[in-house]
């Protein structure tokens, strides 16, 4: 669910019962989840659990005051959150201050119910706009990472990802193994048949190899016809069998290409770590592509593993 279809949350801070009763009252049939507290420490703890959307809060409190919420509340970072003050006392001085502080608008207490639901629907507006923001960063971040012919991770993303593992392998003293596939006599499927063609068979392994990953490996496209996979937590026995199950899936394909049945090949070089060092993840990578030359000079369609680093 995009954030634009959640509800909105309203912590309303104040340390008189009957208040927080008079603002629950105006705003009961408005769609909102409404939290409550009396005073700043309680409105800290709900802010960290919950995370509200709005946060309407009074200006004196018992232990600190509404504009040191508003402080404490944005220096926590994080989605933002629409702060009102209520004040009884609208000097410019004390107004000022409050928005210096953080505040996003203020309400003059004692308050009207009209005018509240007006200066929360402004609120409401601001959430939307940040929500929207945050779903859109949040799809150009995933293109960013994202081959835009297979829908696999790109380069970018399986790096990052691979850092990070081999950062936990060290830690935890799990195996890591990066194993690089290339498919075999790529260039002469796009000499004969067309690079649309050649888009066809990229697609069509890439789609192999996403359904043979486990879900808690990683897939992507390294770059032209290379596909690169991390796997964890298996012993060299197994993640040779693996790769070898992935070779024989590629192998069964064919592609009709041109009015032709085409079959395919891959080759593929595995290297890994069984160290308690972190381990660079370009020396790990070269290794790798060192053992897919060797399978690559031995005839193709083979697996070749180097010795796990230790």
């Amino acid at each position: 669910m995009s954030e634009l279809a959640r509800g909105y949350s309203v912590l309303v801070v104040d340390d008189s019962p009957v208040y927080r009763k008079l603002v629950q009252q105006i705003l009961s049939s408005e769609p909102f989840t409404l939290l409550f507290a009396a005073n700043g420490a309680e409105a800290m703890t709900l802010v960290e659990q919950h995370s509200p959307d709005i946060v309407l809060t009074d200006w004196m409190m018992p232990d600190f005051s509404g504009p040191e919420l508003c402080q404490r509340i944005r220096a926590r970072g994080g989605n933002y959150t629409y702060l009102i003050l209520m004040t009884s006392d609208t000097r410019n001085t004390n107004v000022v201050e409050g928005l210096a502080a953080g505040a996003d608008d203020y309400i003059t207490k004692p308050c009207v119910p009209a005018e509240m639901l007006a200066r929360i629907g402004v609120g409401r507006r601001i959430v939307d706009l940040n929500r929207e923001l945050r779903d859109k960063n949040k799809m150009l971040e995933e293109a960013a990472r994202t081959d835009s012919l297979t829908n696999l991770p790109n380069r970018r993303a399986i790096e990052e990802w691979a850092v990070k593992q081999l950062r936990g392998s060290a830690r935890h003293g799990f195996p890591l193994w990066l194993v690089l596939g290339d498919i075999d006599n790529f260039k002469s499927i796009n000499d004969t048949y067309g690079h649309e063609a050649g888009d066809v068979v990229l697609r069509g392994c890439a789609d192999v190899l996403r359904k043979a990953t486990r879900s808690s490996d990683l897939c992507g496209r390294f770059g032209g016809d290379e596909f690169l996979m991390v796997i964890t937590h298996v012993d060299a026995k197994a993640v040779e069998f693996t790769v070898n199950r992935f070779r024989e899936r590629l192998d069964a394909l064919r592609f009709s290409l041109r009015g032709q049945t085409v079959a395919t090949t891959a080759s593929f070089g595995i290297a890994g770590t069984l160290s308690k060092d972190v381990q660079e993840f370009g020396a790990i990578l070269r290794a790798a592509d060192e053992m897919l030359y060797e399978a690559k000079r031995a005839g193709r369609n083979l697996v070749r593993m180097a010795q796990p680093r230790t």
